[in-house]
């Protein structure tokens, strides 16, 4: 049992409250003041924040290593940094290649999920790409882009074991209105690179999809006058995906969109590539050259590719814009894990939720980090 005395506790109304909590096996057995329990291990977190970990549902990689790669190893090194770093369940992401690459990627995926515990959990695939527009493929390989195609989805998702937890679509390529009808109970449809009005982008939202892949990003431009996808996201109910590392949006862009969208639809993202963690030089995206400075991650020609920040730093810039922070927590955790239908387990801390845990100091760096109940940092 571990017992955390006097913290600073964000609630699963995701209200900071004065408490103690006591973790049994992997649950959160109970929250309240004054608990004690024999044999506890205690950690007296005077002065300290108790947050849910946090849960990336859009990243590619991390510390050198790429889902895209398809090595069962490289799960390991990604687990364990993102556990690092406070993310606490995450969904590894493809990028736009050959039918036979993506099944071998999403069979390895499926095997580690069934073998292995070792930091981050695997809540789940993003399935990001083939079916993009080629006007808007930003750093997607336009040799691989490909209509949508539900047999190949069907055959995807089985070498996957149903893992795929949102598979992304440019809702005007042909073949879109049958593929929406035909999966969009099957799987979370996301509206992605993509040069759609706003009128198609409409259509598609009332046909099924129900997500945006990293708004504003990699679609058609919203005007007064020309709305386009952001502008069909905001009159829908769909959630959208914000990158927040102070380099794809502009903070002024992050701070409306929270007023907009409130912070029941935003998912806080990293879309974070293999770069992050790592030295500044070039690395591997989809199987093109990425020059990375700092955390920003560039094709050769300019073009964004991916970031190279964790979703702990773009919760701390959401922040450090403006954001209050228990929007910006919530939109990291609970937001992201209702996407993908895993609430009942995870994304806010609550009596019977699995304790994956985070603890703040006081100027918000990880001092602690706690998977299943048992202490990973």
């Amino acid at each position: 049992m571990l017992l955390f005395k006097n913290a600073t506790i964000l609630n699963d109304k995701f209200l900071f409250q004065k408490g103690d909590l006591l973790v049994e096996n992997d649950k959160i057995k109970k929250i309240g003041r004054d608990l004690q329990a024999d044999g506890a291990e205690v950690f007296d977190l005077q002065g300290k924040y108790l947050i849910p970990g946090l849960i990336d549902i859009h990243t590619h990689g991390c510390a050198g290593r790429d889902t895209s790669d398809g090595n069962y190893d490289d799960l390991k090194t990604m687990s364990r940094f993102q556990a690092q770093n406070g993310v606490t369940s995450y969904c590894p992401t493809t990028m736009t290649l050959p039918e036979e690459v993506l099944t071998k990627v999403f069979k390895g995926i499926a095997k580690y999920v069934k073998e292995e515990n070792e930091g981050s959990n695997i809540l789940g695939i993003n399935m990001e790409g083939p079916y993009f527009s080629a006007a808007k493929k930003g750093a997607q390989n336009g040799a691989w882009l490909a209509n949508p195609d539900v047999a190949q989805f069907r055959r995807l998702n089985k070498a996957a074991e149903g893992l795929i937890k949102l598979c992304d679509i440019a809702p005007e390529l042909p073949g879109s209105e049958e593929f929406i009808r035909e999966v969009k109970d099957e799987v979370k449809l996301s509206i992605a690179h993509t040069a759609a009005s706003y009128e198609i982008a409409k259509k598609a939202l009332e046909l099924g999809v129900c997500h945006c892949t990293h708004l504003y990003n990699a679609m058609s431009g919203m005007s007064h006058r020309d709305p386009g996808v952001a502008g069909a996201i905001m009159d829908s109910d769909a959630r959208a995906e914000l990158i927040c590392d102070g380099i794809h949006i502009h903070q002024a862009v992050i701070r409306n969109t929270y007023r907009i969208f409130t912070d029941n639809r935003i998912c806080l993202i990293s879309d974070s590539m293999r770069a992050t963690g790592m030295p500044d030089g070039e690395y591997d995206l989809g199987g093109q050259n990425v020059i990375v400075h700092g955390t920003t991650a560039t094709l050769k020609d300019g073009t964004l590719a991916g970031s190279a920040t964790n979703l702990m730093g773009c919760v701390k810039k959401a922040i450090e814009f403006g954001i209050p922070m228990e929007s910006a927590v919530k939109t990291a955790t609970i937001t992201s894990a209702e996407e993908i239908g895993e609430d009942d387990k995870v994304g806010s801390i609550k009596t019977g939720k699995q304790a994956d845990l985070v603890v703040w100091d006081k100027d918000l760096n990880v001092e602690m980090v706690f998977i299943k109940g048992k202490k990973f940092k």
